[in-house]
């Protein structure tokens, strides 16, 4: 992010420590709209694909290239792709799947220096706090995309893992791309499975490649074939 930010004082007070009860009231209120919001504005979608990705890139970087084919690939499979709604990857994502035609949405996150939701997202919500948002782009999607990314990329990446290695939701397939990028990400993975921290196991979905196509193979095997999408 190039500009300052300027953290959110509600939020501050929040993880200050202990507040009243009533405070605490007014804040579960406050995240219960948000889920409300979301739910809402997503009902209705079919099963999506979520793409990460740095919001940083632009339009004439090989990457934003990348994601542009990336969500015209998952568009074509007959998934809605789903961003968090902002520039970079997370536009490009969506820009690739209106050029064939598909459906993507953005889940926009709002900060301080005023990040507005990409012109290519079919249908858009902002949500004001981080962990909401990350539930969102998690429970519609059947498969998560990695690209190139900074500490929010990482952050929704492990964040999912997790949630498949603790069983709280299905094994959804995981793809990362690209090799120069990630590979110490993913070499550090295999440390941590090597030292024990890990199973093997907790690879068998992740995919790192560099092709599309092979993009494309992973989710039919274990997104379309597996959960019936068509």
């Amino acid at each position: 992010m190039d500009k300052e930010l300027k953290p959110s004082k509600s939020e501050i007070k929040f993880l200050e420590g202990p507040q009243t009860h009533f405070k605490n009231t007014i804040f579960i209120f406050k995240v219960m709209r948000e889920f409300i919001k979301g739910f809402k504005a997503f009902h209705r979608l079919g099963p999506c694909v979520t793409v990460f990705g740095s919001a940083r890139f632009k339009a004439d970087h090989p990457y934003y290239k990348l994601a542009e084919e990336v969500g015209a690939a998952i568009a074509k499979m007959g998934f809605v792709v789903m961003t968090g709604g902002g520039p970079g990857i997370m536009e490009a994502a969506n820009k690739g799947a209106r050029s064939v035609g598909g459906k993507s949405i953005g889940c926009n996150i709002i900060l301080p220096f005023e990040q507005h939701a990409n012109p290519y997202v079919d249908k858009s919500v902002d949500i004001k706090y981080f962990f909401v948002r990350k539930t969102l782009l998690v429970k519609y999607s059947y498969a998560f995309v990695v690209l190139p990314g900074g500490f929010g990329t990482l952050d929704e990446f492990f964040e999912a893992l997790t949630l498949i290695q603790t069983k709280k939701i299905k094994q959804f397939p995981i793809v990362i791309f690209d090799k120069e990028f990630h590979h110490k990400l993913f070499d550090y993975i295999k440390h941590m499975e090597q030292a024990g921290t890990i199973s093997a196991d907790d690879e068998k979905y992740i995919l790192l490649t560099n092709s599309v196509d092979e993009m494309v193979e992973h989710l039919m095997k274990n997104a379309v074939s597996e959960f019936k999408l068509k």
